[in-house]
C-alpha cells in the first residue's frame, strides 16, 4: 500500500461536521468513543497499526498538521472539558481548568522541538536524527486528566509515536471524551485512526498488560508514589512525573505585596490540585506579619490554633501501619469555603485560600495536601529557611520558589534545593510558561530525570554515518 492510497482512504473518513460542544452531562454517559476500547489488547493493537502508518506514510510536516487540528479541537472544547472534569472528579475550579486547557493546547511544543545534529569532514557525514519509540503506554492522573492527554498526545505524535492511555479510574470518562475528540481531529485532516487510544475501564490489570506488552517500548506516567515505583521498576524506559511538595521562601528583601499576591494565586489555582502549586511558606520573622496582612487582601482567610487542629482532623488520616499522616481524599481539590464552613469559620464566598501559622514539622508542612490550605512557618534567616524547605520538599526534585532581591539567597536556594522547576519572584505557574517565558507541560518528570518534558523526550536518537 503506497502513501497516496493510505492518505486517500483516510480522508474518506474525514468528519463533515466540526467537533461541537454538547451538554457535558450527556458526554459523561456510557457511549462509544473513537479510540476507546473495552479490551486493552485491542487498544494496543490498533495503536500499533496507526503508528506503522504514521511512521511509513506521514511526513514531519503532516504530523504538524495533525497537531494543529488537535490544538484547535482542544481550544474549541476547553469549557466543555473543564465542566466534564468537575462533574466527574468533583475537584478544582472551573475557570482554572479552562486556563490549563488553553496552556496545553497553545504552548505544548510540536515538531519544532525536534532537531537534527550533523558533522561533516574529510571522512564523510554523520547525522543524528530523532526517531520514534513506536507505541507509548501512558498513565494520566485525576488531577489533570484531559490536560495531560492533550499535552502528551501533541508531544508523542510530534515525535512520531502513537499512545495508549490508561487513565485514572476516577476520570476515565473525561479521558475517553478527550481521546475521542483527538481522534476526530486527527481523522479530519487525513491522519490515521486510533493514533491515540485508551482503555474504557482502566484497572491495574490493564496497566500491567500495557507495561508488559512487547510492542510498548516506552512508558510515561503522571501520578503518586505507587505509580512512580511501578513504572520505574518495569524494566522499560519510563518517563515518570511524581508527587511534589513545593516550598516557598520569602526573605526580608522581597516585594511583599507582589509575593503575597503570587503565592495566593499559585496556591489557590485549581484549589491546589497541581503538583507544582505552592504548598508551604517559610518567611523571615520580621516580614511575616506584613506577608500575612497582604495575603488577607488577596482572598485568603487565616485560622487560629484550635481551628487548625479541627482542620487537621478533617483533612488528614493516620496510616495504621506507619502512623504517618495521609490525606483524606474526600477533601482533595475542594473550595476553601467548604473547609471553613465545616470548622465553623465564617468567610466570604470569594475566599480562595486558608492560611495558618504552624511549626516547621507540622503535618500540613510535611504532607502534600492538594487543597487550598497554606501553612506558614516563621524563620530567623536564610539558613533556617533553606534547611526547613529542603526537609519539606523531601528530595522529590520537583518544584521550589523564592521571593527575594538578594542575589546570594536566590542562587544559594536554587543550588541547594536542586528541583526541576525553580521560580524566582513569581507564582508557581510561571514554571510552566504562564505569564512567563518557556513552553508548557503537564508531565514534569523529576522522578526519572527528564524534567520539563516535550516532544524530544519521546524520541530515540539514531546516528546515521556515511563514510568516504
Amino acid at each position: 500500500m503506497n502513501k497516496e492510497t493510505v492518505i486517500s482512504s483516510t480522508k474518506n473518513l474525514k468528519l463533515k461536521q466540526t467537533i461541537e460542544s454538547i451538554d457535558y452531562k450527556n458526554c459523561l454517559e456510557d457511549i462509544s468513543y473513537l479510540g476507546v476500547f473495552q479490551d486493552v489488547e485491542v487498544a494496543i493493537d490498533e495503536a500499533i497499526k496507526a503508528q506503522e502508518k504514521l511512521s511509513l506514510y506521514y511526513t514531519k510536516e503532516q504530523r504538524e498538521e495533525i497537531i494543529t487540528e488537535i490544538r484547535k479541537a482542544a481550544l474549541q472544547n476547553k469549557e466543555l472539558l473543564a465542566k466534564m472534569i468537575l462533574e466527574e472528579t468533583k475537584m478544582g475550579r472551573y475557570e482554572d481548568k479552562v486556563l490549563k486547557h488553553e496552556l496545553a493546547a497553545k504552548y505544548t511544543p510540536g515538531t519544532e522541538d525536534l532537531t537534527t545534529t550533523a558533522w561533516t569532514g574529510d571522512h564523510g557525514l554523520t547525522v543524528v536524527e530523532t526517531s520514534p519509540y513506536g507505541v507509548i503506554g501512558a498513565i494520566t492522573p485525576s488531577t489533570n486528566p484531559t490536560e495531560t492527554v492533550i499535552c502528551n498526545s501533541i508531544g508523542m505524535i510530534a515525535a512520531g509515536n502513537s499512545v495508549v492511555f490508561n487513565g485514572h479510574p476516577g476520570a476515565k470518562k473525561c479521558v475517553a471524551f478527550a481521546v475521542d475528540m483527538i481522534n476526530k481531529a486527527i481523522i479530519s485532516c487525513g491522519g490515521p485512526k486510533n493514533l491515540v487510544t485508551a482503555v474504557k475501564n482502566p484497572t491495574m490489570e490493564s496497566l500491567d498488560t500495557i507495561i508488559k506488552h512487547p510492542s510498548i517500548k516506552l512508558l510515561c506516567g503522571t501520578g503518586g508514589p505507587g505509580m512512580v515505583k511501578t513504572l520505574l521498576h518495569s524494566g522499560k524506559k519510563a518517563i515518570v512525573a511524581g508527587a511534589g511538595n513545593p516550598p516557598v521562601i520569602v526573605d526580608d528583601t522581597a516585594d511583599i505585596e507582589k509575593a503575597s499576591k503570587n503565592i495566593i494565586e499559585g496556591c489557590s489555582f485549581d484549589n491546589n490540585l497541581p503538583c507544582i502549586a505552592e504548598k508551604e511558606v517559610f518567611v523571615f520573622d520580621h516580614v511575616a506579619d506584613s506577608l500575612i496582612t497582604n495575603m488577607l487582601k488577596n482572598n485568603a482567610v487565616i485560622i487560629n490554633e484550635d481551628q487548625v487542629q479541627r482542620l487537621v482532623d478533617l483533612v488528614l488520616l493516620r496510616n495504621n501501619q506507619t502512623q504517618e499522616y495521609i490525606i483524606n481524599k474526600d477533601w482533595v481539590g475542594k473550595d476553601a469555603k467548604l473547609f471553613l464552613d465545616e470548622i465553623d469559620v465564617e468567610a466570604s464566598s470569594s475566599v480562595k485560600c486558608i492560611i495558618c501559622e504552624v511549626a516547621a514539622d507540622h503535618p500540613f508542612v510535611m504532607t502534600e495536601l492538594m487543597m487550598p490550605i497554606l501553612p506558614i512557618v516563621r524563620v530567623k534567616n536564610i539558613d533556617e529557611a533553606i534547611k526547613y524547605a529542603k526537609i519539606a520538599e523531601q528530595n522529590r526534585k520537583h518544584s521550589a520558589y523564592i521571593h527575594s532581591k538578594n542575589i546570594d539567597n536566590l542562587n544559594r536556594f536554587e543550588k541547594e534545593i536542586d528541583t526541576t522547576i525553580f521560580v524566582k519572584n513569581g507564582s508557581s505557574f510561571s514554571g510552566i510558561g504562564y505569564n512567563a517565558e518557556g513552553f508548557t507541560t503537564f508531565t514534569i518528570a523529576g522522578s526519572s530525570g527528564e524534567g520539563i518534558t516535550s516532544a524530544k523526550n519521546f524520541t530515540r536518537q539514531r546516528r546515521c554515518v556515511l563514510t568516504c
